[in-house]
Protein backbone atom coordinates (compact mmCIF):
# COMPACT_ATOMS: atom_id res chain seq x y z
CA UNK A 1 0.00 0.00 0.00
CA UNK A 2 2.75 2.83 0.61
CA UNK A 3 4.24 1.43 -2.59
CA UNK A 4 0.79 2.72 -4.36
CA UNK A 5 0.45 5.53 -2.37
CA UNK A 6 4.16 6.67 -2.98
CA UNK A 7 3.62 5.97 -6.74
CA UNK A 8 0.42 8.07 -6.29
CA UNK A 9 1.81 11.21 -5.03
CA UNK A 10 4.99 10.77 -7.75
CA UNK A 11 1.83 10.84 -10.39
CA UNK A 12 -0.21 13.84 -8.89
CA UNK A 13 3.43 15.45 -9.20
CA UNK A 14 4.14 14.75 -12.81
CA UNK A 15 0.51 16.48 -13.54
CA UNK A 16 0.95 19.13 -12.03
CA UNK A 17 4.55 19.68 -13.43
CA UNK A 18 3.52 19.38 -16.42
CA UNK A 19 5.93 16.40 -16.64
CA UNK A 20 4.88 14.04 -18.93
CA UNK A 21 7.41 13.53 -22.28
CA UNK A 22 6.21 12.25 -25.41
CA UNK A 23 7.56 10.07 -28.59
CA UNK A 24 6.01 9.73 -32.30
CA UNK A 25 5.60 6.54 -34.03
CA UNK A 26 4.45 7.41 -37.85
CA UNK A 27 1.61 5.49 -39.71
CA UNK A 28 2.38 5.11 -43.29
CA UNK A 29 0.28 5.13 -46.65
CA UNK A 30 1.66 2.05 -48.16
CA UNK A 31 -0.33 2.55 -51.74
CA UNK A 32 2.23 6.11 -52.15
CA UNK A 33 4.64 5.46 -49.57
CA UNK A 34 4.37 8.33 -47.59
CA UNK A 35 3.74 9.33 -44.08
CA UNK A 36 -0.06 9.56 -43.14
CA UNK A 37 0.22 10.84 -39.97
CA UNK A 38 1.78 9.71 -36.48
CA UNK A 39 0.73 8.29 -33.41
CA UNK A 40 1.80 10.50 -30.09
CA UNK A 41 2.92 8.28 -26.99
CA UNK A 42 3.05 9.56 -23.75
CA UNK A 43 5.93 9.13 -21.29
CA UNK A 44 6.42 9.71 -17.64
CA UNK A 45 10.23 10.62 -16.13
CA UNK A 46 12.63 8.45 -17.66
CA UNK A 47 14.17 5.83 -15.25
CA UNK A 48 11.21 6.01 -13.07
CA UNK A 49 8.73 3.67 -12.05
CA UNK A 50 6.43 5.37 -13.76
CA UNK A 51 8.23 6.09 -17.13
CA UNK A 52 6.11 3.62 -19.38
CA UNK A 53 2.36 4.43 -20.24
CA UNK A 54 0.92 1.34 -18.78
CA UNK A 55 2.78 1.49 -15.68
CA UNK A 56 1.26 5.54 -15.73
CA UNK A 57 -2.20 4.49 -16.24
CA UNK A 58 -2.83 1.27 -14.04
CA UNK A 59 -1.95 3.93 -10.85
CA UNK A 60 -3.56 7.02 -12.57
CA UNK A 61 -6.63 3.98 -12.25
CA UNK A 62 -6.50 3.22 -8.84
CA UNK A 63 -6.37 6.48 -7.63
CA UNK A 64 -8.62 8.21 -9.29
CA UNK A 65 -6.61 10.53 -11.67
CA UNK A 66 -7.46 8.28 -15.50
CA UNK A 67 -9.34 11.24 -16.81
CA UNK A 68 -6.94 14.04 -15.60
CA UNK A 69 -4.17 12.14 -17.26
CA UNK A 70 -5.55 11.10 -20.38
CA UNK A 71 -6.58 14.97 -20.96
CA UNK A 72 -3.69 15.79 -20.03
CA UNK A 73 -1.69 13.34 -22.23
CA UNK A 74 -3.29 14.73 -25.14
CA UNK A 75 -3.03 18.46 -24.75
CA UNK A 76 0.80 17.72 -23.95
CA UNK A 77 0.94 15.77 -27.02
CA UNK A 78 -0.78 18.27 -29.19
CA UNK A 79 1.81 21.00 -28.12
CA UNK A 80 4.68 18.97 -28.41
CA UNK A 81 3.93 18.06 -31.71
CA UNK A 82 3.11 21.43 -33.38
CA UNK A 83 6.23 22.44 -31.77
CA UNK A 84 8.11 19.64 -34.31
CA UNK A 85 6.79 21.48 -37.53
CA UNK A 86 5.47 17.72 -39.05
CA UNK A 87 3.19 17.53 -41.69
CA UNK A 88 0.19 14.69 -41.73
CA UNK A 89 -2.30 13.98 -38.61
CA UNK A 90 -1.68 13.30 -35.12
CA UNK A 91 -3.17 10.18 -33.17
CA UNK A 92 -4.18 10.63 -29.85
CA UNK A 93 -5.19 7.67 -27.73
CA UNK A 94 -8.50 8.24 -25.86
CA UNK A 95 -11.20 6.16 -23.93
CA UNK A 96 -14.62 6.81 -24.37
CA UNK A 97 -14.78 8.81 -21.44
CA UNK A 98 -12.01 11.22 -21.98
CA UNK A 99 -13.23 11.45 -25.31
CA UNK A 100 -16.53 12.33 -24.21
CA UNK A 101 -14.91 14.77 -21.90
CA UNK A 102 -13.15 16.41 -24.72
CA UNK A 103 -16.71 16.85 -27.24
CA UNK A 104 -18.38 18.88 -24.15
CA UNK A 105 -19.73 22.09 -25.69
CA UNK A 106 -20.00 20.82 -29.05
CA UNK A 107 -16.19 19.64 -29.05
CA UNK A 108 -15.15 23.01 -28.02
CA UNK A 109 -13.03 22.19 -25.57
CA UNK A 110 -11.06 19.72 -27.75
CA UNK A 111 -11.29 22.72 -31.01
CA UNK A 112 -9.69 25.33 -28.15
CA UNK A 113 -6.89 22.69 -27.47
CA UNK A 114 -5.80 22.35 -30.36
CA UNK A 115 -6.25 25.98 -31.29
CA UNK A 116 -4.15 26.89 -28.77
CA UNK A 117 -1.72 24.29 -29.37
CA UNK A 118 -1.46 25.69 -33.20
CA UNK A 119 -2.86 22.84 -34.88
CA UNK A 120 -5.98 22.62 -36.97
CA UNK A 121 -8.56 20.19 -35.73
CA UNK A 122 -8.65 18.10 -39.30
CA UNK A 123 -5.17 17.01 -38.16
CA UNK A 124 -6.67 15.29 -35.03
CA UNK A 125 -7.64 11.85 -35.00
CA UNK A 126 -9.00 10.11 -31.71
CA UNK A 127 -8.02 6.48 -31.58
CA UNK A 128 -10.51 5.30 -29.06
CA UNK A 129 -8.62 2.30 -27.06
CA UNK A 130 -10.51 0.33 -24.21
CA UNK A 131 -13.42 -0.55 -26.04
CA UNK A 132 -14.91 -2.89 -23.50
CA UNK A 133 -15.38 0.72 -21.00
CA UNK A 134 -17.87 1.77 -24.04
CA UNK A 135 -21.03 1.66 -22.11
CA UNK A 136 -23.41 4.30 -23.87
CA UNK A 137 -22.74 4.11 -27.54
CA UNK A 138 -25.21 5.92 -28.75
CA UNK A 139 -24.09 8.72 -26.51
CA UNK A 140 -20.35 8.70 -27.90
CA UNK A 141 -21.52 8.46 -31.43
CA UNK A 142 -23.54 11.63 -30.81
CA UNK A 143 -20.42 13.49 -29.62
CA UNK A 144 -18.24 12.01 -32.38
CA UNK A 145 -20.93 13.41 -34.85
CA UNK A 146 -20.09 16.85 -33.53
CA UNK A 147 -16.56 15.94 -33.50
CA UNK A 148 -16.62 15.52 -37.35
CA UNK A 149 -18.20 18.55 -38.18
CA UNK A 150 -15.18 20.23 -36.73
CA UNK A 151 -13.32 17.96 -39.03
CA UNK A 152 -11.75 16.21 -36.15
CA UNK A 153 -11.04 12.21 -37.18
CA UNK A 154 -12.09 9.34 -35.36
CA UNK A 155 -10.05 5.93 -35.10
CA UNK A 156 -10.88 1.97 -33.76
CA UNK A 157 -7.77 0.90 -32.11
CA UNK A 158 -6.50 -2.32 -31.75
CA UNK A 159 -9.67 -3.84 -34.48
CA UNK A 160 -9.66 -8.22 -33.31
CA UNK A 161 -7.94 -8.30 -29.59
CA UNK A 162 -10.85 -9.91 -28.42
CA UNK A 163 -12.03 -6.37 -27.01
CA UNK A 164 -13.06 -4.82 -30.28
CA UNK A 165 -16.93 -4.62 -31.35
CA UNK A 166 -18.08 -5.19 -35.49
CA UNK A 167 -21.13 -2.62 -34.04
CA UNK A 168 -18.83 0.39 -32.97
CA UNK A 169 -17.14 0.13 -36.42
CA UNK A 170 -20.43 0.21 -37.92
CA UNK A 171 -22.17 2.70 -35.58
CA UNK A 172 -19.32 4.85 -35.14
CA UNK A 173 -18.63 5.22 -38.42
CA UNK A 174 -14.59 5.68 -38.03
CA UNK A 175 -12.39 7.21 -40.70
CA UNK A 176 -10.06 4.74 -40.02
CA UNK A 177 -9.71 0.90 -37.84
CA UNK A 178 -6.71 -0.02 -36.75
CA UNK A 179 -5.58 -3.79 -37.07
CA UNK A 180 -4.64 -5.26 -33.45
CA UNK A 181 -1.14 -6.45 -34.41
CA UNK A 182 -1.55 -10.43 -34.15
CA UNK A 183 -3.32 -10.31 -37.48
CA UNK A 184 0.68 -8.88 -38.45
CA UNK A 185 3.12 -10.51 -36.95
CA UNK A 186 4.42 -13.61 -39.04
CA UNK A 187 1.59 -13.10 -41.99
CA UNK A 188 4.18 -14.13 -44.13
CA UNK A 189 4.02 -17.37 -42.75
CA UNK A 190 0.09 -18.03 -41.57
CA UNK A 191 -2.47 -18.65 -44.47
CA UNK A 192 -4.74 -18.13 -41.70
CA UNK A 193 -3.83 -14.62 -40.81
CA UNK A 194 -3.81 -13.50 -44.94
CA UNK A 195 -7.15 -14.61 -44.93
CA UNK A 196 -8.59 -12.54 -41.77
CA UNK A 197 -7.11 -9.91 -43.85
CA UNK A 198 -8.63 -10.28 -46.59
CA UNK A 199 -11.89 -10.81 -45.06
CA UNK A 200 -10.86 -7.35 -43.51
CA UNK A 201 -10.07 -5.39 -46.54
CA UNK A 202 -13.25 -6.59 -48.14
CA UNK A 203 -15.50 -5.87 -44.78
CA UNK A 204 -13.26 -2.15 -44.94
CA UNK A 205 -14.53 -1.85 -49.11
CA UNK A 206 -18.30 -2.32 -47.45
CA UNK A 207 -17.90 0.31 -44.70
CA UNK A 208 -15.59 2.85 -46.73
CA UNK A 209 -12.77 3.01 -43.97
CA UNK A 210 -9.42 2.01 -44.49
CA UNK A 211 -7.10 -0.27 -42.35
CA UNK A 212 -3.65 0.22 -40.24
CA UNK A 213 -2.13 -2.53 -39.98
CA UNK A 214 -0.42 -2.32 -36.47
CA UNK A 215 2.87 -4.03 -35.26
CA UNK A 216 4.47 -4.41 -39.17
CA UNK A 217 8.40 -5.15 -37.69
CA UNK A 218 9.68 -7.65 -41.08
CA UNK A 219 10.55 -6.62 -44.52
CA UNK A 220 8.02 -9.83 -45.66
CA UNK A 221 5.25 -8.71 -43.36
CA UNK A 222 4.76 -5.92 -45.24
CA UNK A 223 5.33 -7.36 -48.50
CA UNK A 224 2.26 -9.53 -48.25
CA UNK A 225 0.29 -6.47 -46.89
CA UNK A 226 1.28 -4.19 -49.58
CA UNK A 227 -0.01 -7.35 -51.95
CA UNK A 228 -3.32 -7.53 -49.97
CA UNK A 229 -3.81 -4.14 -50.91
CA UNK A 230 -3.56 -2.78 -47.04
CA UNK A 231 -4.35 0.71 -46.51
CA UNK A 232 -2.05 1.55 -44.29
CA UNK A 233 0.98 0.36 -42.05
CA UNK A 234 2.45 0.95 -38.77
CA UNK A 235 5.40 -0.26 -36.46
CA UNK A 236 8.92 -0.90 -35.99
CA UNK A 237 9.94 -1.33 -39.60
CA UNK A 238 9.09 2.03 -40.72
CA UNK A 239 9.86 3.72 -37.30
CA UNK A 240 10.14 3.21 -34.32
CA UNK A 241 8.24 5.73 -31.50
CA UNK A 242 11.04 8.71 -30.57
CA UNK A 243 10.97 12.16 -29.80
CA UNK A 244 12.13 13.27 -33.16
CA UNK A 245 10.61 11.44 -35.45
CA UNK A 246 11.97 11.20 -39.09
CA UNK A 247 9.54 13.45 -42.07
CA UNK A 248 10.27 10.24 -44.37
CA UNK A 249 9.48 6.67 -44.57
CA UNK A 250 12.39 4.81 -42.88
CA UNK A 251 14.72 2.98 -45.82
CA UNK A 252 13.79 -0.42 -45.27
CA UNK A 253 9.93 -0.17 -45.42
CA UNK A 254 10.97 2.34 -48.68
CA UNK A 255 12.64 -0.35 -50.01
CA UNK A 256 9.86 -3.22 -49.80
CA UNK A 257 7.31 -0.31 -50.93
CA UNK A 258 9.62 0.05 -53.74
CA UNK A 259 10.45 -3.22 -55.19
CA UNK A 260 8.53 -4.75 -58.32
CA UNK A 261 9.09 -8.21 -56.86
CA UNK A 262 6.05 -9.71 -55.39
CA UNK A 263 5.71 -11.34 -51.87
CA UNK A 264 5.35 -15.17 -51.43
CA UNK A 265 2.20 -15.84 -49.82
CA UNK A 266 2.01 -18.90 -47.25
CA UNK A 267 0.44 -22.06 -48.39
CA UNK A 268 -3.00 -22.52 -47.29
CA UNK A 269 -4.65 -25.91 -47.33
CA UNK A 270 -8.26 -26.07 -48.84
CA UNK A 271 -10.81 -24.74 -47.14
CA UNK A 272 -13.53 -27.26 -45.82
CA UNK A 273 -16.13 -27.53 -47.13
CA UNK A 274 -18.95 -26.47 -45.03
CA UNK A 275 -21.77 -28.93 -47.11
CA UNK A 276 -19.45 -31.82 -47.05
CA UNK A 277 -21.28 -33.82 -44.49
CA UNK A 278 -21.39 -37.49 -43.74
CA UNK A 279 -25.08 -37.01 -44.84
CA UNK A 280 -23.97 -36.92 -48.50
CA UNK A 281 -23.04 -40.68 -48.63
CA UNK A 282 -26.74 -41.87 -46.93
CA UNK A 283 -28.47 -44.06 -48.83
CA UNK A 284 -32.29 -45.33 -48.15
CA UNK A 285 -32.70 -49.01 -47.23
CA UNK A 286 -35.66 -50.87 -45.64
CA UNK A 287 -35.20 -51.49 -41.71
CA UNK A 288 -36.19 -54.39 -39.88
CA UNK A 289 -37.31 -54.73 -36.24
CA UNK A 290 -35.83 -56.64 -33.95
CA UNK A 291 -38.20 -59.31 -33.79
CA UNK A 292 -38.38 -60.19 -37.19
CA UNK A 293 -37.23 -63.43 -37.63
CA UNK A 294 -34.24 -64.21 -40.17
CA UNK A 295 -36.29 -65.95 -42.51
CA UNK A 296 -37.99 -62.51 -42.85
CA UNK A 297 -34.80 -60.70 -42.96
CA UNK A 298 -33.41 -63.25 -46.00
CA UNK A 299 -36.81 -62.00 -47.88
CA UNK A 300 -35.94 -58.28 -47.40
CA UNK A 301 -32.62 -59.32 -48.92
CA UNK A 302 -33.94 -61.03 -51.94
CA UNK A 303 -36.51 -58.33 -52.53
CA UNK A 304 -34.01 -55.63 -52.88
CA UNK A 305 -30.70 -57.38 -54.52
CA UNK A 306 -28.26 -54.03 -54.03
CA UNK A 307 -28.72 -53.82 -50.61
CA UNK A 308 -25.16 -53.90 -48.71
CA UNK A 309 -26.66 -54.42 -45.15
CA UNK A 310 -29.81 -53.89 -43.08
CA UNK A 311 -30.35 -51.60 -39.95
CA UNK A 312 -32.32 -53.44 -36.59
CA UNK A 313 -34.23 -50.12 -35.62
CA UNK A 314 -36.84 -50.17 -32.77
CA UNK A 315 -38.71 -46.69 -31.76
CA UNK A 316 -36.92 -45.34 -34.56
CA UNK A 317 -33.11 -45.95 -33.19
CA UNK A 318 -30.66 -48.56 -34.47
CA UNK A 319 -29.69 -50.49 -32.25
CA UNK A 320 -28.01 -53.15 -34.60
CA UNK A 321 -26.66 -53.90 -38.43
CA UNK A 322 -27.01 -57.29 -40.41
CA UNK A 323 -24.35 -57.48 -42.93
CA UNK A 324 -26.00 -59.14 -46.55
CA UNK A 325 -22.96 -61.07 -47.10
CA UNK A 326 -22.04 -62.10 -43.64
CA UNK A 327 -25.71 -63.33 -43.11
CA UNK A 328 -26.11 -64.90 -46.08
CA UNK A 329 -23.04 -66.90 -46.02
CA UNK A 330 -24.51 -68.00 -42.50
CA UNK A 331 -27.73 -68.67 -43.65
CA UNK A 332 -26.76 -71.00 -46.65
CA UNK A 333 -25.14 -73.51 -44.33
CA UNK A 334 -26.84 -76.49 -44.56
CA UNK A 335 -29.90 -77.07 -42.29
CA UNK A 336 -29.24 -73.44 -41.42
CA UNK A 337 -32.82 -72.17 -42.15
CA UNK A 338 -33.91 -74.91 -40.17
CA UNK A 339 -32.37 -74.32 -37.25
CA UNK A 340 -32.38 -70.33 -36.94
CA UNK A 341 -35.14 -69.20 -39.65
CA UNK A 342 -37.93 -68.62 -36.83
CA UNK A 343 -35.27 -67.25 -34.41
CA UNK A 344 -34.89 -63.20 -34.26
CA UNK A 345 -32.40 -61.51 -37.03
CA UNK A 346 -30.67 -59.98 -33.74
CA UNK A 347 -29.01 -63.65 -33.81
CA UNK A 348 -27.04 -62.20 -36.85
CA UNK A 349 -26.59 -58.38 -35.70
CA UNK A 350 -23.39 -56.21 -34.71
CA UNK A 351 -24.93 -54.86 -31.70
CA UNK A 352 -22.26 -52.12 -32.04
CA UNK A 353 -22.32 -50.72 -35.40
CA UNK A 354 -20.95 -47.37 -36.24
CA UNK A 355 -23.84 -44.36 -36.19
CA UNK A 356 -22.69 -40.95 -37.76
CA UNK A 357 -24.79 -38.14 -37.54
CA UNK A 358 -25.40 -37.13 -41.53
CA UNK A 359 -24.69 -33.12 -40.23
CA UNK A 360 -20.94 -34.74 -39.12
CA UNK A 361 -18.27 -33.25 -41.51
CA UNK A 362 -16.34 -35.67 -44.12
CA UNK A 363 -13.29 -35.70 -42.43
CA UNK A 364 -14.83 -36.55 -39.35
CA UNK A 365 -14.68 -40.09 -40.45
CA UNK A 366 -10.93 -40.74 -41.50
CA UNK A 367 -9.73 -42.34 -38.10
CA UNK A 368 -12.19 -44.99 -38.93
CA UNK A 369 -10.21 -45.72 -42.09
CA UNK A 370 -6.97 -45.82 -40.08
CA UNK A 371 -8.24 -47.70 -37.34
CA UNK A 372 -7.93 -51.23 -36.28
CA UNK A 373 -11.39 -52.19 -36.79
CA UNK A 374 -12.29 -52.56 -40.20
CA UNK A 375 -15.06 -53.79 -39.87
CA UNK A 376 -16.98 -50.46 -41.16
CA UNK A 377 -15.21 -50.65 -44.26
CA UNK A 378 -17.31 -53.84 -45.40
CA UNK A 379 -19.75 -53.76 -43.53
CA UNK A 380 -20.98 -50.19 -44.11
CA UNK A 381 -22.66 -47.88 -41.39
CA UNK A 382 -25.54 -46.41 -40.08
CA UNK A 383 -26.46 -42.40 -40.45
CA UNK A 384 -28.80 -41.18 -38.38
CA UNK A 385 -30.99 -37.75 -37.66
CA UNK A 386 -30.73 -36.34 -34.05
CA UNK A 387 -30.27 -40.01 -33.16
CA UNK A 388 -32.91 -41.81 -35.44
CA UNK A 389 -32.43 -43.81 -38.34
CA UNK A 390 -32.29 -42.01 -41.63
CA UNK A 391 -30.04 -44.76 -43.60
CA UNK A 392 -26.99 -46.63 -44.53
CA UNK A 393 -23.64 -45.71 -46.14
CA UNK A 394 -20.89 -47.77 -47.48
CA UNK A 395 -17.32 -47.70 -46.88
CA UNK A 396 -16.50 -47.91 -50.28
CA UNK A 397 -18.63 -44.30 -50.67
CA UNK A 398 -16.74 -43.39 -47.44
CA UNK A 399 -13.04 -44.39 -49.09
CA UNK A 400 -14.11 -42.68 -52.44
CA UNK A 401 -15.29 -39.36 -50.84
CA UNK A 402 -12.20 -39.06 -48.22
CA UNK A 403 -9.58 -40.11 -51.61
CA UNK A 404 -11.68 -37.27 -53.63
CA UNK A 405 -10.99 -35.19 -50.85
CA UNK A 406 -7.08 -36.27 -50.27
CA UNK A 407 -6.80 -35.64 -54.07
CA UNK A 408 -8.09 -31.79 -53.57
CA UNK A 409 -5.82 -31.23 -50.97
CA UNK A 410 -2.93 -32.72 -52.72
CA UNK A 411 -3.42 -29.98 -55.35
CA UNK A 412 -2.51 -27.62 -52.98
CA UNK A 413 0.17 -29.23 -50.96
CA UNK A 414 2.12 -31.98 -51.62
CA UNK A 415 1.26 -34.71 -48.74
CA UNK A 416 5.13 -35.88 -49.38
CA UNK A 417 6.86 -32.87 -49.10
CA UNK A 418 4.63 -30.57 -47.89
CA UNK A 419 5.09 -27.98 -50.77
CA UNK A 420 2.64 -26.01 -52.60
CA UNK A 421 0.95 -27.94 -55.79
CA UNK A 422 -0.82 -27.15 -58.76
CA UNK A 423 -3.20 -24.79 -57.59
CA UNK A 424 -0.67 -22.54 -55.51
CA UNK A 425 1.57 -22.50 -57.89
CA UNK A 426 -0.65 -21.51 -60.89
CA UNK A 427 -2.30 -18.63 -58.40
CA UNK A 428 1.34 -17.24 -57.82
CA UNK A 429 2.67 -16.97 -61.85
CA UNK A 430 -0.88 -15.33 -62.17
CA UNK A 431 -0.13 -12.66 -59.43
CA UNK A 432 3.45 -12.27 -61.22
CA UNK A 433 2.10 -11.68 -65.02
CA UNK A 434 -0.51 -9.39 -63.46
CA UNK A 435 1.83 -7.50 -61.67
CA UNK A 436 4.00 -7.31 -64.95
CA UNK A 437 6.98 -8.90 -62.78
CA UNK A 438 10.25 -10.36 -64.17
CA UNK A 439 11.26 -13.79 -63.16
CA UNK A 440 12.32 -16.99 -63.86
CA UNK A 441 9.81 -20.22 -63.97
CA UNK A 442 12.34 -23.31 -63.60
CA UNK A 443 11.14 -26.91 -63.76
CA UNK A 444 13.11 -29.37 -62.23
CA UNK A 445 12.76 -32.90 -63.27
CA UNK A 446 14.90 -36.14 -62.07
CA UNK A 447 16.50 -37.70 -64.65
CA UNK A 448 16.19 -42.12 -64.77
CA UNK A 449 13.88 -41.53 -61.45
CA UNK A 450 11.07 -44.37 -62.50
CA UNK A 451 13.76 -46.73 -63.01
CA UNK A 452 15.18 -46.32 -59.82
CA UNK A 453 11.97 -46.33 -57.66
CA UNK A 454 11.36 -49.95 -59.70
CA UNK A 455 14.49 -51.38 -58.63
CA UNK A 456 15.35 -49.80 -54.96
CA UNK A 457 11.26 -49.95 -54.00
CA UNK A 458 8.99 -46.75 -53.24
CA UNK A 459 10.19 -45.76 -49.67
CA UNK A 460 13.74 -45.07 -51.26
CA UNK A 461 11.95 -43.07 -54.62
CA UNK A 462 10.56 -40.73 -51.61
CA UNK A 463 13.62 -40.42 -49.81
CA UNK A 464 14.74 -39.09 -53.16
CA UNK A 465 11.95 -37.24 -54.07
CA UNK A 466 12.10 -35.22 -50.41
CA UNK A 467 16.17 -35.04 -51.09
CA UNK A 468 15.21 -32.93 -54.11
CA UNK A 469 12.30 -30.84 -52.67
CA UNK A 470 14.86 -30.06 -49.47
CA UNK A 471 17.89 -29.14 -51.83
CA UNK A 472 15.71 -27.18 -54.57
CA UNK A 473 14.13 -25.02 -51.38
CA UNK A 474 17.95 -24.79 -49.82
CA UNK A 475 18.89 -22.63 -52.91
CA UNK A 476 15.83 -20.30 -53.57
CA UNK A 477 15.39 -17.74 -51.24
CA UNK A 478 12.36 -18.37 -49.79
CA UNK A 479 11.20 -14.81 -48.87
CA UNK A 480 10.98 -14.26 -52.83
CA UNK A 481 11.12 -17.20 -54.67
CA UNK A 482 7.65 -19.85 -54.68
CA UNK A 483 8.87 -23.45 -54.92
CA UNK A 484 6.04 -25.59 -55.71
CA UNK A 485 5.78 -29.46 -55.60
CA UNK A 486 3.95 -30.10 -58.86
CA UNK A 487 3.82 -34.06 -57.98
CA UNK A 488 5.91 -37.22 -58.44
CA UNK A 489 9.40 -35.99 -59.35
CA UNK A 490 8.66 -32.35 -61.07
CA UNK A 491 9.16 -29.53 -59.26
CA UNK A 492 8.69 -25.46 -59.70
CA UNK A 493 10.56 -22.90 -58.84
CA UNK A 494 9.37 -19.36 -59.57
CA UNK A 495 12.70 -17.19 -59.17
CA UNK A 496 12.64 -13.68 -58.13
CA UNK A 497 16.13 -13.55 -57.09
CA UNK A 498 18.16 -11.93 -59.47
CA UNK A 499 20.76 -14.78 -59.45
CA UNK A 500 18.00 -17.03 -60.15
CA UNK A 501 21.13 -18.88 -62.48
CA UNK A 502 23.71 -19.21 -60.36
CA UNK A 503 21.03 -20.73 -57.58
CA UNK A 504 19.95 -23.17 -60.05
CA UNK A 505 23.20 -23.77 -60.91
CA UNK A 506 23.99 -24.75 -57.52
CA UNK A 507 20.73 -26.58 -56.69
CA UNK A 508 21.37 -29.26 -59.70
CA UNK A 509 25.57 -29.70 -58.27
CA UNK A 510 24.49 -30.20 -55.01
CA UNK A 511 22.07 -32.77 -56.03
CA UNK A 512 23.62 -34.77 -58.31
CA UNK A 513 26.18 -34.94 -56.02
CA UNK A 514 24.06 -36.11 -52.60
CA UNK A 515 21.63 -38.47 -54.52
CA UNK A 516 24.24 -40.86 -54.99
CA UNK A 517 24.50 -41.61 -51.47
CA UNK A 518 21.11 -43.00 -51.90
CA UNK A 519 22.46 -45.90 -54.02
CA UNK A 520 24.19 -49.29 -52.78
CA UNK A 521 28.05 -49.68 -53.60
CA UNK A 522 27.46 -52.07 -55.93
CA UNK A 523 25.63 -49.31 -58.46
CA UNK A 524 28.38 -46.62 -56.98
CA UNK A 525 31.00 -48.78 -58.72
CA UNK A 526 29.12 -49.05 -62.42
CA UNK A 527 27.83 -45.61 -61.94
CA UNK A 528 24.70 -47.12 -63.32
CA UNK A 529 22.01 -49.63 -62.28
CA UNK A 530 20.19 -52.43 -63.58
CA UNK A 531 16.34 -51.55 -63.76
CA UNK A 532 13.40 -52.57 -66.23
CA UNK A 533 12.86 -49.73 -69.28
CA UNK A 534 9.70 -49.17 -70.30
CA UNK A 535 9.11 -51.93 -72.33
CA UNK A 536 10.46 -54.23 -69.70
CA UNK A 537 13.89 -55.07 -70.69
CA UNK A 538 16.94 -54.81 -68.25
CA UNK A 539 18.87 -51.75 -69.09
CA UNK A 540 21.69 -50.21 -67.54
CA UNK A 541 20.48 -46.83 -65.84
CA UNK A 542 23.04 -43.63 -65.76
CA UNK A 543 22.60 -42.71 -61.69
CA UNK A 544 19.57 -40.44 -60.47
CA UNK A 545 20.73 -36.49 -61.66
CA UNK A 546 18.09 -33.69 -62.21
CA UNK A 547 17.33 -31.59 -65.49
CA UNK A 548 16.13 -27.91 -65.40
CA UNK A 549 14.61 -26.13 -68.03
CA UNK A 550 14.44 -22.15 -67.27
CA UNK A 551 12.18 -19.69 -68.93
CA UNK A 552 13.09 -16.22 -68.07
CA UNK A 553 9.81 -14.10 -67.91
CA UNK A 554 9.46 -10.26 -68.37
CA UNK A 555 6.71 -8.29 -68.97
CA UNK A 556 4.03 -9.10 -71.70
CA UNK A 557 5.98 -12.34 -72.86
CA UNK A 558 2.86 -14.52 -71.47
CA UNK A 559 -0.82 -13.64 -70.85
CA UNK A 560 -1.59 -16.93 -68.64
CA UNK A 561 0.34 -19.32 -66.27
CA UNK A 562 -0.63 -22.02 -68.08
CA UNK A 563 1.67 -21.08 -71.27
CA UNK A 564 4.17 -20.73 -68.62
CA UNK A 565 3.87 -23.91 -67.42
CA UNK A 566 3.90 -25.28 -71.00
CA UNK A 567 7.48 -23.46 -71.58
CA UNK A 568 9.16 -24.23 -68.34
CA UNK A 569 7.97 -27.97 -69.83
CA UNK A 570 9.06 -27.44 -73.18
CA UNK A 571 12.63 -25.94 -71.38
CA UNK A 572 12.60 -29.05 -68.85
CA UNK A 573 12.39 -31.48 -72.19
CA UNK A 574 15.46 -30.27 -73.78
CA UNK A 575 17.62 -30.44 -70.53
CA UNK A 576 16.88 -33.56 -70.58
CA UNK A 577 17.41 -34.72 -73.60
CA UNK A 578 20.87 -32.86 -73.50
CA UNK A 579 22.11 -34.28 -70.36
CA UNK A 580 23.07 -31.40 -69.21
CA UNK A 581 21.05 -30.45 -66.23
CA UNK A 582 19.97 -26.79 -66.90
CA UNK A 583 18.67 -25.52 -70.26
CA UNK A 584 17.59 -21.66 -70.51
CA UNK A 585 15.04 -20.44 -73.14
CA UNK A 586 16.33 -16.52 -73.90
CA UNK A 587 13.53 -14.17 -74.30
CA UNK A 588 13.87 -14.10 -78.09
CA UNK A 589 13.10 -17.82 -78.28
CA UNK A 590 9.70 -17.73 -76.03
CA UNK A 591 7.52 -17.85 -78.74
CA UNK A 592 9.53 -21.03 -80.31
CA UNK A 593 9.16 -22.69 -77.53
CA UNK A 594 5.37 -22.15 -77.15
CA UNK A 595 4.53 -23.55 -80.49
CA UNK A 596 6.57 -26.30 -79.85
CA UNK A 597 5.21 -27.08 -76.31
CA UNK A 598 1.74 -26.77 -78.18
Amino acid sequence: MLHNAGLAVRLRQILDRQALHYVFQPIVDIARATILGYEALMRGPAGTPLEMPDDLLRVAKHCGLAMELEVAACTGAMRAFAALHLSGKLFLNLSAPAISAFGREGGGVLLRCAVDAGLAPSRLTLELTEHERVEDVDALQNTFAALASQGVGLALDDFGDGRSSLRLWAQLKPQVVKLDKFFVRGIHRDSRKVEVIRALLGLSAVFGTPLVAEGVEEAEELGVLRDLGCHYGQGYLFGRPVAQPESVVAEPARAVLASSKIAVLPNSTPRPDMAETIGRLKVQGPTIPAAATNTELMQVFARHPDLHAVAVVENHYPIGLINRRNFVDKFAQPYSRELYGRRPCTLFMNATPLRVEASAPMDSLISVLTGDDQRYLYEGFIITEDGRYAGLATGESLVRAVTERRIEAARHANPLTFLPGNIPITEHIRRLLDAEAEFAACYFDLNNFKPYNDLYGYWRGDEMIKLAAQVIAAHADLSQDFVGHVGGDDFVVLFQSEDWRLRCERAVYEFNRRARDLFDAGELARDGFESEDRRGFKVLFPLTTVAAGVVHVTAGQFHSPEEVASAAAAAKKVAKQAGSGIHVVPGRWVRMVLEAAG
